[in-house]
């Protein structure tokens, strides 16, 4: 291959991974898990989720632990928000109208309708090739590779713009949802107004968007200000009880995923609930323990009955090797809230933790409530395994770890322990009809992987 072809084979690959790039939004991030967290999304979606004409049963906004202030969509109905984006937000206004955004991407299809736009692209990209390649083919090599760069550049061009059409239309959807859901646009204004400000931080003094994949901020404020302030909904003022539970979700977030900072926005000075919440995760993440059950304490002399806050201070103790202390705050939150099975989640390892077997029972009993109510938490069929594992009970033991590793997406171990499940349950249980399910997915699983590795190892 002459020097000139493989620069042409160069600016096509790199053009090749940006498509890659934006068609499949990267995953690395952790998912961050919180009851409290997790109602919030929840009240706050739902309102804007009918108004998009969703489901709000097949809508999920989950937490992913990234510091960047970003939202968004992938394929299938959910809705990813970044930590920073929660940490950077100034009120539940404002969430609500980024929310609203990313349901403009989910009620358009955007996440399937990209291909279209790399399609495309990538049509105006492989012709550049062939007749540069011709050009080059022809003595005129100087000319091919130019052909070559000009038609990457129309091709990326036609991607971006199709990236910011989709932006607009998600803005504009956005707009409409929250009219429709009674809810004010001012903290739509109030997000992009700090995005403008990290564009102006990051140096980004562009008059227009032509080479971005989003509409430039003032761009976005102008053509939303008109929209926004005839609508009736304009001056409504901020729920401020949705915006008390933000404040609170905020703080412990902040504690949690920076405790560091945690300890400078919320000073000792500070003596509200959310100030104590954030300093909370914060000692209590730095092991400082007297502190982080004093801020604990100061929480539930508030509120003695708050199911979260009980769950921090047993959190506190059990996370601290005091699991036995842990169990009765444990289990007043589980009582009051008995829908939330992360928190019995937590009472089910404190009891197990004890290393007390007059526990176990109990232990069983919260966990397998909990996996029914959501049998998508790796960590409670961890718990429940244990269980299974320290009564005698093989089987389910191995039933338990295949459940959390067709989770965790190992599906060779999912495999060999449905199969050792299968060979102890009762055969047509509903136990060994579920270790059946997934010894077929994960088997098909594992087949289609090596298929990968065969084909990799022969190119």
């Amino acid at each position: 291959m002459t020097r000139q072809l493989m620069r042409g084979a160069r600016l096509a690959a790199a053009f090749l991974l940006l498509f890659v790039a934006m068609a499949r939004p990267a995953m690395a991030q952790s998912l961050l898990r919180d009851s409290e967290t997790e109602l919030l999304f929840r009240d706050v979606s739902k309102p804007l989720i009918e108004a998009a004409g969703l489901d709000p049963n097949s809508v999920r906004v989950v937490l992913l632990n990234d510091p960047s202030i970003n939202a968004f969509v992938s394929q299938g109905q959910t809705v990813y928000i970044h930590s920073g984006l929660v940490a950077a937000a100034d009120n539940v206004n404002q969430l609500q109208a980024v929310i609203a955004h990313e349901l403009g991407h989910v009620a358009g299809g955007h996440s399937i309708r990209i291909y279209e736009g790399t399609g495309r692209a990538t049509a105006i990209s492989i012709l550049s090739l062939v007749l540069g390649a011709a050009a080059m083919a022809a003595g005129a090599g100087d000319a091919g590779v130019g052909i070559m760069q000009a038609g990457q550049q129309a091709a990326l061009g036609s991607l971006l713009a199709f990236s910011r059409a989709q932006e607009s239309s998600a803005d504009l959807a956005g707009a409409s949802y929250l009219s429709k859901a009674g809810i004010t646009g001012r903290g739509s204004l109030e997000f992009f107004k700090k995005l403008q400000n990290q564009e102006f931080r990051l140096a980004v003094y562009a008059k227009d968007s032509y080479d971005r994949t989003h509409p430039l901020s003032s761009e976005r404020i102008s053509t939303l200000t008109e929209i926004y302030k005839k609508d009736p909904a304009w001056n409504k003022p901020i729920d401020a009880a949705l915006d008390t539970r933000f404040q609170r979700v905020k703080a412990k977030l902040v504690g949690y995923v920076t405790p560091d900072q945690a300890v400078l926005r919320y000073p000792q000075t500070d003596q509200t609930v959310p100030a104590h919440y954030a300093r909370a995760y914060a000692y209590h993440l730095g092991a400082y323990p007297d502190k982080a059950n004093a801020e604990a304490d100061a929480l539930l002399k508030v509120a003695p009955d708050d199911p979260f806050f009980l769950e921090l201070k047993g959190q506190i103790l059990l996370e601290g090797g005091h699991p036995a202390e842990a169990i009765a705050p444990l289990r007043k939150a589980v009582a009051h809230a008995p829908d939330q099975p992360m928190i019995a989640v937590m009472l089910g390892h404190a009891l197990i933790a004890t290393e007390d077997r007059s526990n176990f029972a109990e232990a069983k009993k919260v966990l397998k409530a909990a996996v029914n109510r959501d049998n998508d938490n790796p960590f409670a069929w961890l718990q429940l395994g244990i269980v299974y594992d320290r009564e005698g009970d093989a089987a389910r033991a191995a039933l338990a770890t295949a459940e959390r590793s067709n989770l965790e997406g190992n599906d060779k171990i999912a495999l060999t322990s449905a199969r050792m499940a299968m060979a102890g349950l009762p055969a047509g249980s509903p136990d060994f009809i579920r270790a059946q399910d997934i010894a077929m997915v994960s088997e098909e699983a594992v087949k289609k992987d090596k298929k990968h590795r065969d084909r990799d190892d022969n190119h």
